[in-house]
């Protein structure tokens, strides 16, 4: 367990009662406070600190390593007649649950909240689901997910995506106060309304993971790299700019001061962590000044723990201390306004551009529906290529009939197209009734919301690689289609879609290439790379195309795939969705023009 000498660590268990281990004797020793069935009823019948006090509760690690992992061996399912004869019904007759999640996690910060600044400056919780919260203080009705959308006319894309009850956003506002950062790992393929719980993670500061089983995640690799990462805690980011523009809207996870605008509370956060921002003027004339340069600046306070070496007194050996430490960072940026649009053009980053797309698209889809989410990025990417061709058409050598819609004249804004298709081919913006799970998508949104724009990218529309062998490069970069792949004649390609890293052997590899890719190649030492450069632990498969199914590489070539479902066939894919963008440019330039 990588934690640094020092720090306290707690065990709860909850089911239909909470259970409290006190680890610091030679045997661990659960003390078990039961929780109310409903809601209306009182809290709980013994307060946490009267059953357990809280020092007891939390045990050094560097004392107690062992008997936590033993405390860990002893945890088992509660048994459907434990939680019978908890509700006073036969165990046959009691449904699987007893998930008193609401309950447990408001009685855990308030318990660590009278020994916030005293005992601990931050307490990060790992929270681990197998199912939706049905028991005591903010349960859950997991009946909004099936067939009654159907029936009903209801829009399930648009009804599964706000939170059912305001519990765990309003228990996120008492952790932030506490000092206490949730992250939540839902182990699960059932629907668990990760749409009311994620409030919980993502404004305390935590993370939301999603696993379908226990069995081949990547769950123990997340969890350590939470661990190993240095962070840093009780942040406050302010944002401050110039007279002629102003920050418009915020994006991240964090929690927003109710007080100062532009303040934003993050309980914890590493070197992973991005927030973003978009901006407005202050007045229709736009930038005034344009001798002068624009400024943005950022200050951000935060806490860190640093080791201190204190000396021994018997002797020239010194031993480890841990002390707090605050700090001021301030970045003042200062940026020459454009004097044209050709310069914007030439300036722009599209991976930025493709970040702050998701954020306003999330928005749109939370608020209005995926089907909304969906039209927007459509129209959006219409307006601006006809935007851009407005531009272009300013110069009187360019034909009035051309329309550019793959920006050859703007290289940094030629993947535009491709994101935007990728986008429309994600699960987070595809339908339900294209068996998306309304979970996977709330997952999505809390992961692709907290990536900086290059990984994010990647997400979206994966990096494809190709290796003419395990040691040599073939092309940094191929468009995602079975035609790519044919034309390149490479062996090997290397697909990083960000959460999944896919090496791929073509069936027409030469047999003398090794398979898998050896430890020591080039081909692995980019895997290892790009393993240790992320926030989660990316799946890695190995697959050959002349022996095994090849559909989960072949799943991620999605230009020749039809924007609004799966399969291959042609007329459809990227090639039709251009035809279509280029003929609703057309259409706009037509009725701007009046002829």
């Amino acid at each position: 367990m990588p934690l640094i000498p020092g720090s306290l660590f707690g065990l709860m268990t909850f089911s239909h009662k909470i259970g409290l281990y006190d680890v610091q004797g030679p045997v661990p020793v659960v003390k078990n406070v039961f929780i109310p069935p409903d809601s209306e009823e009182d809290g709980l019948a013994v307060t946490l600190e009267d059953a357990m006090p809280l020092l007891s509760f939390l045990a050094p690690v560097d004392t107690c390593k062992d008997r936590i992992a033993a405390a860990l061996d002893t945890l088992r399912p509660t048994s459907s007649w434990e939680r019978g004869a908890a509700s006073g019904q036969e165990a046959d007759t009691v449904l699987l649950g007893g998930r008193g999640f609401g309950t447990a996690m408001s009685s855990l910060i308030d318990y660590l909240s009278s020994e916030y600044g005293s005992t601990f400056a931050l307490a990060r919780v790992f929270a681990f689901l197998s199912g939706a919260p049905d028991y005591g203080d903010g349960q859950l009705d997991t009946r909004r997910y099936g067939e009654q959308y159907a029936s009903k006319g209801e829009d399930a894309d648009l009804a599964l995506l706000p939170e059912q009850i305001p519990f765990y956003r309003d228990l996120a506002a008492v952790a932030v106060q506490a000092g206490v950062c949730v992250d939540i790992f839902a182990v699960t393929d059932e629907y668990t309304d990760l749409a009311s719980l994620k409030f919980l993670s993502i404004e305390s500061g935590g993370s939301l993971f999603l696993y379908a089983n226990a069995d081949d995640s990547t769950l123990p690799q997340d969890i350590y790299r939470l661990l190993s990462r240095p962070y840093a805690f009780g942040c406050v980011l302010r944002l401050r700019t110039s007279p002629d523009f102003e920050p418009g809207h915020s994006y991240g996870h964090f929690f927003p001061d109710p007080q100062y605008e532009n303040v934003q509370h993050i309980i914890c956060c590493d070197s992973f962590a991005t927030y973003a921002y978009d901006f407005d003027f202050t007045h229709a004339d736009g930038f005034s000044r344009h001798t002068e340069p624009v400024v943005v600046q950022i200050a951000f306070q935060y806490s860190v723990i640093e080791p201190v070496e204190v000396a021994s007194g018997n002797g020239p050996q010194s031993y480890p201390r841990f002390c707090l430490k605050r700090r001021l960072r301030i970045r003042t940026l200062q940026y020459r306004p454009a004097n044209n649009i050709n310069e914007i053009y030439d300036s722009v980053d599209q991976e930025a551009v493709l970040h702050i797309l998701v954020h306003k698209v999330i928005l749109v889809s939370l608020e209005n529906g995926v089907r909304e989410g969906r039209n927007s990025v459509h129209d959006w990417l219409a307006i601006l290529i006809t935007r851009y061709n407005d531009a272009l058409r300013s110069d009187p050598r360019t034909p009035e009939s051309h329309i550019d819609i793959d920006f050859s004249q703007c290289p940094h804004l030629q993947m535009i197209p491709q994101f935007v298709f990728g986008l429309l081919r994600s699960p987070l913006l595809r339908l339900h009734e294209e068996g998306i799970h309304p979970d996977y998508r709330i997952y999505l949104q809390c992961l692709f919301s907290s990536l900086e724009p290059s990984s994010l990218a990647k997400a979206i529309y994966p990096l494809l690689i190709s290796y003419s062998s395990p040691n040599k490069q073939a092309f940094p970069r191929h468009t995602l289609s079975r035609a790519a792949l044919t034309m390149s004649e490479s062996p090997i390609f290397l697909l990083d879609a960000f959460t999944n890293l896919v090496v791929y052997y073509s069936s027409t590899a030469d047999p003398s290439l090794p398979f898998p890719p050896p430890h020591d190649c080039l081909l692995r030492t980019m895997i290892n790379a790009l393993k240790q450069d992320r926030c989660i632990t990316p799946k890695l498969a190995i697959v050959h195309g002349g022996q095994d199914d090849s559909s989960l590489f072949e799943n991620y070539l999605i230009e020749e795939q039809d924007v609004d479902g799966s399969g291959y066939a042609s007329g459809n894919g990227f090639i039709s969705f251009r035809e279509d963008i280029r003929n609703e440019v057309a259409e706009i330039l037509k009725e701007e023009s009046g002829s």
